[in-house]
């Protein structure tokens, strides 16, 4: 979807140009060759063309088609047009007509099959549909009062899932957000995708500590490892020999956003998302990450980073890095802040505007075509504000203490005023 949506309306058109070309073909040749025959009764004879069109008809429109554009070229053939008709013998005129049958018959049997086998494509396309919409599965346009849009563009044509990850959960610790890019990409990490996403799903809702989420999501891992390079596993020959299992490490950013839009956050290697206001776009944050899970263990102690209150209004990009490495044909980069900040421009700040903008940009810079995975999730608050803002914002470690006392102080020195 989103890969149709970002290519605009230019390949639609010549898809459509094309559709109006291939029924329109049989008639204008059919039309040309009998035109042809009568206003030159001398010269070249272009008769037998005519057992071209069914065959063109066939394939551009149908089998009906097929045979009823067969049947008139046949009547054609066999009732002398023009002068020079009259003077063709008999077995001529019978010979285009044989031909005629013959490609009308093939033609008819080749369409046959051809539809036995788009019946046969569509079943596995609607099965592939199904299966990635549960390893990726859609997310609603709200939840729990912020405004959602997502997408994903695959490098492996034809696919809604690659080796990036997005997900969004309504529990009872707040809304719990995971955003991750697998090593490699396209349909070879898809696997890996699958586990961390059914691990996420689960302890979200289970682990009360937003740290123990991170924990499940490493042990997640180093299972699926430790299954995929077992040698009797499907997937233990590796098809590539850049990126063995033993290598395979992920990138995580997970956000805890809570009832009165405080957000904390554990990343792992993973870009910091961009804090969008109407007419602005900014990095969310600044904090070093830890390294990406499956690199080194994670530390004992994972305090999560306090990154402020997301204020009614403002919104959180969320990326992978298949967006900010994208290039153009010399070699230049994504301009993801110039992008990002176009796309801000109306009020108020829209999450599907923004996925829209941000995709049509990244085609029209790359031409089309992408060489990583690119995953994009922007969430709105549309809460209403249930506090003052605490302090400045920035993921600062163990900043929750912080902020908390600087809103009292800032309380207190109200009241006195």
């Amino acid at each position: 979807m989103i890969r149709t949506i970002a290519r605009g309306g230019t390949r639609v058109g010549a898809s459509r140009a094309w559709r109006t070309l291939v029924l329109v073909l049989p008639g204008l040749w059919v039309g040309t060759v009998v035109l042809w025959e009568v206003l030159h009764p001398t010269g070249a004879q272009l008769i037998q063309l005519l057992a071209a069109a069914p065959a063109i008809a066939c394939a551009g429109t149908g089998r009906r088609s097929c045979v009823l554009l067969g049947g008139l070229c046949a009547v054609f053939a066999l009732v002398p047009i023009g002068s020079a008709g009259w003077d063709e013998s008999i077995g001529t005129r019978f010979g285009t007509f044989a031909a005629i049958l013959a490609v009308v018959i093939a033609s008819y049997l080749t369409a046959g099959r051809r539809a036995r086998l788009q019946r046969e494509l569509d079943s596995a396309r609607a099965v592939a549909v199904a299966a990635q919409a549960v390893v990726l599965r859609p997310l609603p346009p709200r939840l729990d009062g912020l405004a959602l849009a997502a997408g994903q563009l695959s490098v492996s044509r034809g696919a809604a899932v690659g080796g990036d990850l997005y997900e969004v959960m309504a529990t009872a610790h707040g809304v719990r957000v995971v955003m991750g890019d697998v090593r490699g990409h396209g349909l070879a990490a898809v696997g890996t995708v699958a586990a961390l996403l059914g691990s996420f799903r689960d302890a979200a809702h289970d682990e009360a500590k937003f740290a123990d989420v991170l924990r499940r999501l490493e042990r997640a891992l180093d299972r699926h490892l430790r299954e995929r390079s077992r040698q009797e596993h499907p997937a233990a020959t590796d098809k590539d020999p850049q990126s063995p299992v033993t290598e395979d490490f992920v990138t995580v950013l997970l956000l805890e956003i809570r009832e009165d839009g405080e957000v904390h956050a554990l990343n792992c290697g993973h870009p910091w998302p961009y804090l969008l206001t109407p007419g602005r776009a900014k990095p969310f944050a600044q904090a070093e990450p830890l390294p990406p899970l499956g690199l080194f263990p994670l530390p004992t102690e994972l305090p999560a980073m306090d990154c402020g209150q997301l204020q009614p209004g403002e919104a959180l990009f969320l990326y992978t890095d298949g967006a900010e490495d994208a290039r153009d044909g010399r070699g230049g980069f994504f301009p993801l802040s110039a992008a990002l900040t176009e796309a801000v421009k109306t009020q108020p700040v829209s999450p599907g505007d923004v996925l829209r903008d941000v995709f049509t940009a990244l085609q029209h810079h790359t031409a089309g075509s992408t060489t990583d995975d690119i995953a994009i999730l922007v969430l709105r608050n549309d809460r209403p504000a249930l506090s003052a803002p605490l302090g400045a914002r920035g993921c600062d470690i163990g900043g929750s203490a912080a902020g908390a006392r600087q809103a009292t102080t800032h309380l207190q020195s109200t009241n006195n005023l």
